[in-house]
């Protein structure tokens, strides 16, 4: 039985009662949460050892780490240490988009050593083996693609990228209207390419019941990709983006009639007065279901400070209703991100998304920044230290720049401002 089976039947599973513990919620907020499409649990039944993690309206905005090989760095190994890194840093969910190497060992390595829920974007590998098998990306047939999503499933994946709604009406829109960047998404590119090529139909919205079947048989979640996400905030809010997510709205209502769980994705780059519109748009037009953000990115001049630039979108974003910020790392645009990379990018997220949950007046994000504010005037450091988001930066900013037992810090010493008026106000 699926999470949503469940719901729909009004039974409770385990996994709906410990999201609930974690997010101060009802087991029945979640439950109605997930019959009505607006909360998914994304969680492969062959994922072993995954702490169930729930993304939707009313819950704590979460963060995804992007980790993955390249043709450059195809080492296993070093994206187990950038997950553990991921992990460390507060990361709910991995999407390993890997295109380098041993793909199939290396997402098993990922979803064996991941307790959180896991992505995976299959037209990546479907091109890289049909270049291997016919010389060709575009030669690759709708059944290769199938064939080697049932492989992500079959090794646990928790959720599916799919980039179903770019069909060929979309890349004629695209086609007409022009664009600065035309397509940034890999798999847009090459799904867009295919058509142009071939002049059929995208197989993943052409046999799009397919894709459900295969979902429902081990629960997993489909992630509706934006394959014309904007690249660059001249492109933002333009008839080919909304043309594809007018047809990933029809598409969520299939997936809930089907079954399926299902969250879309969204842009991209987006200047901050248009941030807000695209996610009341996109809760419009796919009936409340959750949003997945890049970013936003809300500029396209900062290489090497791309993760406080996407932090900035994310806090506006998931402010007016988006679920889950992907984040951004300062190797964005750049290069293949290292795992300080990661780390900081996560960081930078989970600020956005708190800032957003305070608004949002989530269960507890107010009382955390509360508790803050009281050790704070306490002055009492190893609270503050176990309330920080960087537990670790913060000990190293503390241990770096005041002398050992120090009350106060560096920045204002005798003159402090808490210690001065607890003085005179007592």
């Amino acid at each position: 039985m699926t999470q949503m089976d469940a719901a729909r039947k009004g039974q409770i599973t385990a996994q709906m009662k410990e999201v609930a513990e974690k997010e101060n919620v009802s087991p029945e907020f979640v439950r109605a949460g997930i019959e009505e499409g607006t909360i998914v649990i994304p969680g492969n039944i062959r994922h072993s050892g995954l702490k169930p993690i729930a993304l939707g309206k009313g819950l704590k905005t979460k963060v995804n780490a992007n980790i993955g090989t390249s043709t450059d760095f195809p080492e296993t190994k070093n994206e187990l240490v950038k997950l553990d890194a991921a992990l460390k840093a507060g990361a709910d969910s991995l999407m390993d988009l890997s295109t380098g190497g041993d793909l199939d060992a290396n997402r098993r390595a990922v979803i064996s050593h991941c307790p959180v829920m896991v992505g995976t974007v299959p037209v990546y590998q479907a091109m890289i083996e049909a270049r291997e098998k016919y010389g060709a990306v575009v030669d690759l047939t709708g059944d290769d693609l199938f064939k080697v999503i049932e492989k992500h499933i079959e090794d646990g994946v928790d959720f599916l990228t799919v980039h179903c709604g770019v069909t060929r009406n979309v890349v004629e829109i695209l086609k007409k209207e022009g664009r600065v960047t035309d397509i940034v998404s890999r798999g847009g590119a090459f799904l867009a390419g295919w058509m142009v090529h071939h002049g059929h139909e995208n197989p993943l919205y052409q046999h799009y019941d397919r894709l459900l079947e295969m979902c429902i048989e081990h629960d997993v979640t489909l992630s509706l990709g934006d394959g014309l996400r904007p690249g660059c905030i001249n492109d933002a809010s333009d008839q080919s983006q909304i043309a594809e997510l007018v047809v990933l709205g029809e598409l969520v209502e299939r997936a809930r009639r089907a079954g399926v769980q299902v969250m879309v994705e969204g842009p991209g780059h987006v200047p901050l007065n248009e941030v807000a519109a695209n996610v009341q748009m996109q809760k419009s037009i796919c009936k409340g279901a959750p949003f997945y953000v890049l970013g936003p990115l809300v500029t396209d001049v900062c290489p090497g400070y791309d993760h406080i630039n996407a932090s900035i979108g994310g806090a506006v974003a998931a402010m007016t209703g988006a679920d889950f910020l992907c984040y951004v790392t300062p190797a964005e645009h750049l290069g293949l991100p290292t795992a300080e990379d990661v780390r900081e990018g996560v960081m930078a997220s989970r600020l956005a998304g708190h800032a957003a949950d305070i608004v949002q007046n989530i269960p507890g994000a107010k009382k955390w920044d509360e508790s803050m504010s009281t050790a704070r005037k306490e002055l009492n450091w190893k609270k503050q230290k176990e309330l920080a988001l960087d537990p670790e930066k913060f000990d190293k900013y503390r241990q770096d720049r005041n002398p050992e037992d120090n009350e106060a810090c560096t920045m204002c010493g005798e003159y402090c401002a808490l210690k001065i008026i607890e003085q005179y106000l007592k």
